[in-house]
């Protein structure tokens, strides 16, 4: 985004003019500017019409009586590459492009937007095909649909790539704190990162909710995410759909192991931004994070007025790793003498009804569990009655009084949460926002809220201590070429891998071969039709005498045969047999046209597709990366000695696995891909006992 651009969105965000240039969509946007509130100057521009919802039309954006700061454009496309031409030699700063009929329509559409996108200049243009911007803070709207929403003065920007979905959100009713809503649409000009990078720099925006169908630059994705982690913006995805990226890995066994989704998992993790899986989870994190900020740790003081709402509080906490701790017994002891004789001192504490409403009683309570405990956050259960049926109501406004002053005392991020969502009236929401206390609804999506938060919190103290690298995109090379296991292993060995002793023969040398090497071997066919040796009967391992390798070698041919007959060679790999591992692992290195360098890592041998277990990182990584990601694999616990077996030295193989991601990042430019599966982990160390390399030319 160019400096000037830079300053136009700023005045399209926060405009003193807007021009609504068409017919009825235009009349519509003018009035939901006046909905929202605008001071500013309203300018419709329709040559065919006087004036539009209640102001003089000007027959084209010449006639104006100045540069318009923004304007909404809803006219057919090629009327909106004239105009917008017009509105950027005029020196107006940006344009919402509420007209269709660009890419998304098709080869002739592109066309157009290539026009629509020269015809820009320097113009903040939002669009096209989007539903336009709302600012809460400055009560502007460039927007052709009724719309909710509201901003106590702060709150979360939210960017869509759906038009829809920022229509529904600006709808709910949850009560998040707004402060901006962009419908981005096609991204000509103007993309979700140029928009995330703007708002990270507004003092009353709090965090950015994001929904995400794509990113079209993943590197520069990276940089803004990182600079928002800096600024101490929490950034919040809403990740949907899926593409074609990583659809050629058909060769490896990484293609089952690691797709898009996996990427963007691994995208997110580097850069601190938390995922969400659903609209309403988008919404009451935003809304935790907005109203009482991210918890130091993830520690939770949890109080309901039922067993049944702490058991429910517990069970989900423990499903996702938050922490309800327990109280020592100095502190059981004096919550025991302030409780009724029904109670049970625990955490998430039923506190019980005979005090229920009672803050003289009450508050003691949250108060003492709260330093009891020493936790980082506190959650308090109430769903509230309906309306004329709200008789008790000063009961519940009377607990949670007392757990907001027992929470601000103690400075705490504080949430009061409906079990069902609609239990939590807006009356009541707006006055907990008041408060500075989150109004959650919905008990899952609360523990989920604080649990993203408190991982928010612990990755961006990491950013702060060591900024991720840059992301290497390296430019599209030729078609790779499958190195056969043999020359692949040579050339790992090459590069000091460590790699079983192995001779390549003919059919005729097997047994020779395999006598020079030493019993026990390994024998391989090798062949371009063999890239997955195993499935076709052209593996044979523990072959302990020359006899074994003669009968090997008949039935490899046999089984190749009937499995693809056009597979059968006569060139064999005999191989050292390498000690018996208690772990095995695939390892895998690739590149990728958007995301760049990748590592996986997951469960090797047979149970690649069978466990599903991999981790994926983005290079480069660190050391502390490679080892965090060995620890959440499932097959960790074979790493770690499982039950009195021998232990891996972990950091040792984290060593050795960044020692081979930097070797690829080396070579990248001619080595595509490099799979190992399995890499032995055994008692004497490490051993690379199949390997598939994929080469091309450089770039």
């Amino acid at each position: 985004m160019t400096p000037t651009r830079r300053t136009n969105l700023a005045r399209l965000l926060s405009p003193r003019h807007i021009a609504f240039v068409g017919g009825r969509d235009a009349e519509v946007a003018i009035k939901e500017a006046e909905r929202i509130g605008f001071k500013g100057l309203i300018w419709p521009v329709n040559p065919r019409r006087e004036t539009l919802g209640g102001h003089r039309c000007y027959a084209s954006v010449d006639d104006l009586p100045d540069a318009p700061d923004g304007c909404f454009l809803a006219v057919p496309a090629a009327a909106a590459i004239a105009t917008t031409e017009r509105l950027s030699a005029r020196g107006a700063g940006g344009i919402v492009c509420y007209a269709a009929g660009f890419r998304e329509a098709g080869k002739a559409g592109e066309a157009l937007e290539a026009d629509l996108i020269r015809s820009a200049g320097d113009l903040a243009l939002v669009g096209p095909n989007c539903y336009g911007v709302i600012n809460y803070l400055d009560r502007a709207a460039m927007w052709p649909f009724a719309h909710g929403g509201g901003s106590p003065g702060y709150g979360a920007a939210i960017i869509t790539q759906s038009g829809m979905l920022s229509s529904d959100i600006t709808m709910s009713q949850r009560s998040l704190p707004l402060t901006h809503m962009i419908s981005c649409g096609n991204q000509s000009v103007l993309s979700l990162e140029d928009f995330v990078d703007h708002l990270v720099d507004h003092p009353a925006v709090r965090a950015i909710g994001m929904h995400i169908e794509g990113l079209r630059d993943v590197p520069r994705f990276a940089e803004v995410a990182l600079r928002a982690a800096q600024k101490g913006i929490p950034l919040v995805a809403l990740k949907t759909g899926s593409s074609q990226i990583g659809a050629a890995l058909t060769v490896s066994h990484t293609g089952s192991l690691s797709g898009t989704d996996d990427l963007y998992d691994a995208l997110f993790a580097r850069v601190g931004v938390i995922r969400v899986k659903s609209p309403a989870q988008l919404l009451e994190t935003l809304k935790f994070l907005c109203v009482a900020g991210a918890p130091k740790d993830n520690r939770v003081s949890g109080f309901t007025c039922s067993g049944g709402g702490a058991t429910m509080l517990a069970d989900h906490a423990e499903t996702i790793g938050l922490t309800f701790p327990t109280f020592s017994d100095p502190a059981r002891r004096s919550l025991t003498a302030l409780l009724p004789d029904i109670a049970t001192v625990s955490n998430p504490l039923d506190y019980t009804t005979p005090i229920w409403g009672d803050p003289v009683r009450t508050g003691p309570v949250f108060g003492g569990a709260m330093d009891g405990l020493q936790a980082a956050s506190a959650v308090l259960v109430q769903d509230y009655p309906a309306a004329g049926l709200d008789e008790s109501r000063g009961y519940y406004l009377a607990d949670a009084g007392a757990f907001i002053a027992a929470a601000k005392a103690r400075g705490i991020p504080a949430a009061i949460c409906a079990t069902l969502p609609e239990n939590l009236d807006a009356e009541t929401r707006d006055w907990l926002i008041s408060q500075g206390v989150a109004p959650m609804q919905g008990l899952t999506e609360t523990l989920d809220a604080i649990h993203a938060a408190t991982i928010w919190q612990a990755r961006r103290t990491q950013i702060l201590s060591e900024l991720p690298k840059p992301l290497h995109v390296l430019s599209r090379t030729a078609d790779p070429t499958i190195m056969d296991e043999a020359a692949g292993k040579q050339h790992l060995r090459r590069l000091g891998l460590p790699i079983p002793q192995g001779e390549v023969v003919g059919g005729s040398n097997v047994v020779a071969a395999a006598t020079r090497i030493g019993y026990p071997v390994v024998l391989k066919m090798m062949g371009p039709r063999l890239a997955h040796k195993s499935e076709a009967g052209a593996v044979a391992v523990g072959l302990g005498n020359a006899d074994a390798v003669a009968k090997a070698l008949a039935k490899m041919c046999d089984d190749v045969s009937h499995h693809d007959s056009l597979a059968v060679t006569d060139r064999f790999l005999v191989e050292q047999m390498a000690p018996h591992p208690f772990a095995e692992l695939l390892v895998n290195l690739r590149r990728d046209p958007q995301f760049g360098l990748i590592l996986t890592l997951g469960a090797g041998g047979v149970l690649v597709e069978l466990l599903d277990d991999a981790e994926t990182l983005l290079l480069p990584a660190t050391e502390a990366d490679v080892l965090h990601a060995l620890q959440r694999l499932k097959i960790a616990r074979l790493l770690t000695g499982y039950r009195g077996s021998a232990q891996a030295d972990l950091p040792a193989l984290a060593q050795f696995l960044m020692r081979l991601a930097t070797i690829y990042e080396t070579e990248a430019r001619t080595l595509t891909e490099i799979e190992i599966n399995p890499l032995f982990v055994t008692q004497t160390g490490l051993w690379v006992v199949d390997a598939l390399i994929q080469t091309t030319g450089a770039a």
